[in-house]
C-alpha cells in the first residue's frame, strides 16, 4: 500500500492531495502545527510536525507555499532520513530530459520544456510553464498561469507570481518576489519584490514573506 503523509493542512495541501491520489496513494493523511484542524480534502489530520517519527515508512511531501517555512520542514525530515517524494499532475507535460529533485510538485496543466533543471521543494503550479534550459533552484514557487522563457535562471526561494511572465535568457536572484501579472525583461540583481510592466523593484527585503503580493 502507498501510503503519503501531506505536511501543511491548506488549500494547497488540497491541491497536493488529489495529485497524490492520482498517483495511486492510496492511505493519505495530514499534519499541520495547527492543532484545531480535523481534517482537509475529506482526509485526516493526524497530528503535527511533532509527530513525524510516528510515519518514518511512510512517503512524505511538504505542501507550505511560503518558501522559508517549507524549507525548515523539508530539512527536519531530510534530518529524520523521511522519504521525500515529488508528485506530477498526469495532466502536466514533461520532457523527457527534465531533472526534478525530491519534495517538488508539479499541478495540472504544467508544462516545463526540455533540458530544464527543477530544484528541491519547488511548486510549479496550474497552468504555470518553463521552457528549455531553464535551471529553477530549490524551493522556488511558480504560481498559477506564470511563464518562465528559455534559459532562465530562477534563485533559490524566489516567489514567481500568478501571470508573471520572466523572459528568456535572464538571471533572477535569491528570495525575490515576482508580483502578479508583472513582466520581467532584465536580470534581477538585488533581493526584493518586483511589480508591473516592466517589472520595477518596489521595496528592498530581506525575506519576501512580509510582501502581500503573493
Amino acid at each position: 500500500m502507498r501510503k503519503l503523509v501531506i505536511i501543511g493542512a491548506s488549500g494547497h495541501g488540497k491541491v497536493i492531495a488529489d495529485i497524490a491520489l492520482k498517483n495511486q496513494y492510496e492511505k493519505i493523511i495530514f499534519l499541520d502545527d495547527d492543532d484545531t484542524i480535523m481534517e482537509c480534502a475529506g482526509f485526516p489530520v493526524k497530528g503535527t510536525t511533532e509527530d513525524i517519527e510516528k510515519y518514518l515508512f511512510w512517503d512524505f511531501i511538504v505542501a507550505i507555499g511560503e518558501a522559508n517555512v517549507r524549507k525548515k520542514i523539508f530539512d527536519k525530515l531530510e534530518l529524520k532520513s523521511c522519504n521525500i517524494v515529488s508528485l506530477i499532475h498526469p495532466k502536466a507535460i514533461i520532457s523527457r530530459r527534465v531533472q526534478i529533485e525530491k519534495g517538488t510538485v508539479i499541478m495540472a496543466g504544467a508544462i516545463i520544456n526540455s533540458d530544464t533543471k527543477v530544484g528541491k521543494g519547488c511548486i510549479v503550479n496550474t497552468g504555470a510553464s518553463v521552457d528549455h534550459d531553464g535551471i529553477i533552484q530549490d524551493f522556488v514557487h511558480i504560481s498559477v498561469g506564470a511563464h518562465v522563457a528559455g534559459s532562465v535562471h530562477i534563485g533559490l526561494k524566489t516567489w514567481v507570481g500568478a501571470g508573471a511572465i520572466v523572459l528568456n535568457n535572464l538571471n533572477i536572484c535569491n528570495e525575490c518576489m515576482i508580483g502578479a501579472g508583472a513582466v520581467v525583461i532584465d536580470d534581477i540583481n538585488i533581493k526584493g519584490t518586483y511589480i508591473g510592466v516592466p517589472a520595477k523593484l518596489l521595496v528592498k527585503e530581506t525575506s519576501y514573506e512580509k510582501s502581500s503580493l503573493n
